[in-house]
């Protein structure tokens, strides 16, 4: 009789016995036999093939955005203010009329001048009339002459005296805040009101002394502003310090951007995007194809079928790619995918 129990047996040893023999094996990649019959193991690969193009070594530095102006206009005299003119927020114009202080004292002694300055301007005429007829001599002419200067100076001294009573606006610019109100004594000296003007806005960036010697006046900048993502904007470098800070090893560079729609406030984190030099025929390659190991810089290129491992030496960096100054030539095929689980020698299929 036929033992079907005995049947089942036999099946199941035979299916264990060929597992191993027809089973996937483990990772990405297929094996292969190579001329002395061993398995050797083929990677999957993505290659890029490389070729010059230029790059750019760009400096980024943070800095915070200031009023192209900031001035704080004082009293020019002391005394009781009688009158203030724009208020917090208001664009004033350079001349415009800011404040008056009272000037009655000093308006007494401007009339006084005038009137002195006046009898001496008369008094010259005459004599000069005189001299000329000779009816006085030339000395008398001379001290008409010397009273009629002193005149002419106290007059000019008594108004500008009278003339600090009125202060205008040095600048264009916007009020930022008043020190003082109408009706208050002030000082001479004391601040009455703070003058900004935004119309330009300046970034003020330390520089690393390697780098000071690739920046000039004049040179573009691009400047980014965090309140303002996305957004870049086109300024100059305006000012490069010819000594550096002692503290910080540093040099002050002021950057310059157009401001006059307002949109930029003075205060705000921005940074500054510089170029030190342009690399025209650059070997670049993506930064997530380098491979650190041993604390070397591996990049892997294809070679008819094979991974070569290649210690490299890198130059400019620009956002996500990095030149390759030794260690690559142009044309060869760089692995750009799956190059972390590669070995020098490894046999290779490219996608």
């Amino acid at each position: 009789m036929f033992n079907f129990k005995r049947l089942i047996y036999l099946l199941i040893a035979g299916v264990i016995l060929l597992g191993p023999v027809h089973g996937c094996s483990r990772g990405e990649g297929n094996e292969t036999k190579t001329s002395n019959g061993t398995q050797a193991r083929v990677m999957k690969v993505v290659v890029e093939k490389v070729f010059p193009s230029p790059m750019k070594d760009i400096l980024v530095l943070p800095g915070q955005t200031e009023p192209w102006l900031d001035i704080f206009v004082p009293a020019d005299l002391a005394g009781r203010i009688e009158w203030m003119g724009p208020r917090e927020g208001d664009r004033v114009r350079k001349g415009d009329l800011l404040a008056r202080i009272d000037v009655a004292v000093l308006k007494a002694s401007l009339d006084k001048a005038e009137a002195a300055f006046s009898l001496a301007e008369n008094l010259l005429k005459r004599r000069k009339d005189l001299r000329s007829r000779n009816i006085i001599n030339q000395e008398e002419l001379d001290r008409s002459l010397t009273e009629y200067s002193l005149a002419e100076g106290a007059l000019r001294q008594a108004r500008i005296e009278h003339e600090k009573g009125f202060v205008r606006a040095p600048a264009d610019g916007m009020v930022n805040y008043l020190f003082a109100d109408e009706g208050e004594f002030i000082d001479r000296g004391k601040p009455l009101l703070h003058l900004v003007n935004i119309d330009r806005v300046k970034i003020n960036i330390n520089v690393p002394e390697l780098d000071v010697r690739h920046i000039k006046k004049g040179q573009a900048a691009a400047i980014t502003v965090d309140a303002f993502p996305g957004m870049t904007l086109a300024g100059s470098v305006d000012f490069v310090a010819f000594k550096a800070d002692t503290a910080t090893k540093t040099f002050l560079v002021r950057a310059v951007i157009d401001n006059s729609d307002g949109k930029i406030r003075p205060g705000m984190m921005a940074r500054v995007a510089l170029i030190r030099r342009i690399a025209q025929d650059a070997l670049s390659v993506p930064i997530f194809a380098l491979v650190e190991r041993g604390g070397e810089r591996l990049i892997f290129v294809e070679e008819n079928g094979v991974a070569r491992a290649r210690t490299v030496s890198i130059g400019i960096i620009q956002q996500d790619r990095v030149q390759i100054t030794d260690g690559l030539k142009p044309g060869e095929n760089l692995i750009v995918a799956g190059q972390s689980e590669l070995e020098d020698g490894t046999r290779i299929l490219t996608q």
